[in-house]
Formats: C-alpha cells, structure tokens, sequence
C-alpha cells in the first residue's frame, strides 16, 4: 500500500508490503531504488521476527529515518512487513525532529492502508 506525508515542500512517499523473508525484502528494497533513482532518499524499515530487522537512514541524519519507520512497524505489532520511504527533496531543511516526523508519518499512512485493504 501507498501513503505519503508532505512537509515545507518535501514530499514522503511511503511503501508498505508484506515480506517472508529477508532476501525478498533486500529485493524488494533495490526494486524500489531502482524505480525512485531521482528521490533524494530511499529509506527503509523492516521487521521479520522479534529479532530480526533492519533500518537504513540512506544519507538522512541518523536515526532521522529508518528508526522511525521500525518503531512505527513495532507500535502495531507487526512482523513480516517491509516499509519503504521515498523522500523528494523540496528545498527546505526539516530538521532532525521534522524528519522524525515526516517518516514517521509517511510510514503510518502506508501501514493505516494496507491494514484497511486487509479487513
């Protein structure tokens, strides 16, 4: 499912999927950075299992980015879900706080839909 979070100009695309394993996920994440070349950033979450998971903040501060994602996947106790965001640059610094923000809400926007789709 597809959401997006827009802020001072910048646009946050956000990619949620389910995913059985971790080479899928890796797949799925070079897919989506391949379609997205021209994104400023193409940054991740993914949890399979109560230990495994895997953040990247892709050029972002860190922790601005993949952190978000991860605890956003784990505030509704999903497992075996990949989320992808994709971030267009609009020319005006968010600060460390406004990417938290911003991915965090990309992040709930795709997950609030696939959960919908799923009912």
């Amino acid at each position: 499912m597809e959401g997006i979070y827009k802020d001072r100009g910048s646009k946050f695309l956000s990619f949620a999927e389910p995913i059985a394993d971790e080479e899928t996920a890796k797949t799925r994440i070079a897919w989506y950075k391949k379609k997205y070349h021209d994104a400023r950033h193409v940054c991740y979450a993914y949890r399979l299992g109560e230990n495994l998971f895997r953040t990247k903040d892709d050029g972002e501060p860190h922790g601005t980015a993949g952190l978000p994602i991860l605890r956003t996947i784990d505030a509704k106790n999903l497992d075996n879900i990949l989320v992808v965001v994709v971030r267009y640059f609009g020319g005006t610094l968010l600060g460390t706080g406004g990417l938290m923000v911003a991915y965090r809400e990309a992040t709930k926007d795709a997950l609030e839909k696939l959960e919908g789709n799923s009912r």
